[in-house]
């Protein structure tokens, strides 16, 4: 996190609302991409930015480590995500490419989301996080609150089923 952002964060814990404003504008389109990612619906995903956005005004205050913010943030709009999945059974991801409203994704990213259908909620987590939104291990252990050395098992583990599935389905994976 950069001066200027923790300056921001700081500010915002002390009831400046400009502050508050200026840190989601940062993170919105972020925040956005791993909204849809979840949810595979604009609407959905601006409902869980803006959910996220009222939690975390509301909790602010109780931010311990202000150079987190970024992946506090990510971990409410996470668990925000998780939660509308389990509670809607929106269970499938990206299944016609007609559907997608999201432009970021080109082909090969929306095969490799159908695949993740496949995988436990928190190795589909991590590869969404990892390749799709460019995080580190470390980072992803910070959201997911898991030891790095479990997320890296995962990531593993998660790549040896993707391999596996692509080479039943015949394709070529190297």
């Amino acid at each position: 996190m950069n001066n200027e952002d923790f300056d921001l964060v700081m500010r915002a814990q002390k009831g400046d609302d400009d502050a508050f404003y200026k840190l989601i504008c940062t993170y919105k389109c972020e925040l956005y991409k791993i909204a849809y990612s979840y949810l595979n619906n604009e609407q959905d995903s601006l409902d869980a930015i803006q959910e996220t956005t009222y939690r975390a005004y509301k909790n602010i205050s109780k931010l311990r480590t202000p150079q987190y913010f970024k992946t506090w943030l990510i971990r409410i709009l996470i668990n925000y995500c998780s939660d509308e999945l389990n509670q809607n059974k929106k269970l499938k991801l990206i299944k016609h490419q007609s559907n997608i409203q999201n432009k970021q994704y080109d082909n090969s990213n929306i095969e490799a989301v159908e695949l993740l259908d496949s995988l436990k909620p928190d190795y589909k987590k991590i590869i969404l996080l990892k390749y799709f939104h460019d995080f580190t291990l470390r980072d992803i252990a910070q959201i997911m609150k898991k030891p790095e050395g479990t997320v890296k098992t995962w990531l593993y583990k998660a790549l040896k089923q993707l391999k596996n599935i692509l080479i039943e389905e015949g394709e070529d994976c190297v």
